[in-house]
């Protein structure tokens, strides 16, 4: 379902643990100059007064009355009644806060809250990743088509978002894609986002150049050391990554596993993807070993990095061929090849996350 051509105007918010950004969407498009404040996340009457006036502030600039509100804020949420619970970067909310219905008395519209992972997934289906990919297997030729899609997100934290035939996969418990607390490959007794954060890269770099963890220097300035554009540990800084798409690569293998879906990433550590997505494809396309020690792909898919401009390629020529109908002259054009793609965001993590809040919000008053 697409919205670009859509009258209807949705106020939005970017919720994080220092500012909250407050904006309008039309069409898939941002049609205000963004207003931020600071989120006072120690104080709650302060905390909630300014999201009040961000809202109102936005509102004020419109020609026309919005539609309904949508956002995303950090877990956990019990997003379908909007009650907010106890968050760890703002913990003025601790205990529960009604924060969804708070808004809907505030401004008498329809409120919807939900997941960044989530949205991003959603923003990136509607108008992002998967249309782009399908687009491109089009213009080849090609019969295969993509209707699901899982999104991550890799930054402080590690998050996910599902979507299956255009519809945002939420859970009975506001639950789904909670990909985070999968296992951690390297170290199996922590979750997988302390081994597919910034902290993870930080922490690779800092045992292996011999520098205490405090003193390591910020994901970004390890990705130009391994580029050689910085002084610092050329060896360690690749292993940070290398690492990374490793541990990244195998929950994502778990994950597709149930879903069978393009793969598409976002967040602050995607920028880096030169760095860590050839280990991440090496993982996808690995080997499980059975008890008799035959080896076989832990996949019953094919994985490609469609940033990769010579994979990309392969992904879009697949294994077409032509096949005749039973007991007729006619021909279908077929192709048996089962593989995925895996590529980094279209749209950007933020305004994949906002094109998700509108359109999630749109949905569900079409759906009243």
């Amino acid at each position: 379902m697409k919205y670009e051509n859509d009258s209807r105007i949705v106020l939005t918010l970017d919720a994080g643990g220092t500012n909250f950004v407050f904006s309008a969407m039309q069409g898939n498009k941002e049609i205000v100059d963004p207003i931020t404040l600071p989120s006072n996340a120690d104080n709650l009457n302060k905390c909630l007064n300014n999201i009040v006036n961000g809202f109102s502030q936005v509102k004020a600039k419109l020609k026309a009355p919005p539609s309904a509100i949508s956002f995303a804020f950090p877990g956990p949420v019990e997003y379908t009644s909007g009650i907010i619970g106890d968050l760890a970067n703002l913990p003025a909310f601790r205990g529960g806060v009604a924060l969804g219905p708070m808004l809907e008395e505030k401004f008498n519209l329809p409120v919807f809250i939900n997941n960044d992972g989530d949205l991003f997934a959603y923003g990136e289906a509607i108008a992002g990743f998967l249309p782009h990919v399908n687009n491109l297997l089009r213009e080849a030729g090609s019969p295969k088509r993509y209707n699901n899609l899982l999104g991550v997100t890799l930054g402080t934290g590690f998050g996910a978002g599902i979507v299956r035939n255009n519809e945002l996969y939420i859970g009975d418990n506001s639950c789904g894609g909670e990909i985070w607390l999968l296992r951690n490959k390297f170290n199996p007794k922590t979750n997988a986002e302390e081994g597919a954060s910034i902290r993870a890269v930080q922490r690779t770099y800092s045992k292996l150049s011999g520098i205490p963890l405090e003193q390591v220097p910020s994901p970004k300035d390890i990705y130009e050391i391994g580029l050689g554009k910085k002084v610092g540990n050329k060896e360690a800084a690749l292993e940070g990554y290398r690492q990374l798409g490793e541990s990244v690569g195998d929950s994502l293998s778990q994950a597709i596993t149930l879903l069978d879906g393009l793969i598409v990433i976002g967040g602050g550590i995607a920028g880096a993807s030169d760095l860590f997505m050839p280990a991440l494809i090496s993982e996808m396309n690995g080997t499980y070993e059975s008890p008799s020690g035959v080896k076989f792909p832990r996949l019953a898919l094919k994985t490609y990095n469609l940033d990769d401009q010579n994979q990309l390629k392969q992904f879009l020529q697949g294994d077409k061929t032509e096949i005749i109908v039973p007991f007729s002259e006619h021909k279908i054009l077929f192709d048996p090849q089962k593989r995925i793609g895996v590529g980094i965001s279209k749209l950007g993590t933020s305004k994949a996350v906002a094109i998700g809040a509108s359109a999630y919000a749109l949905q569900k008053l079409d759906m009243k």
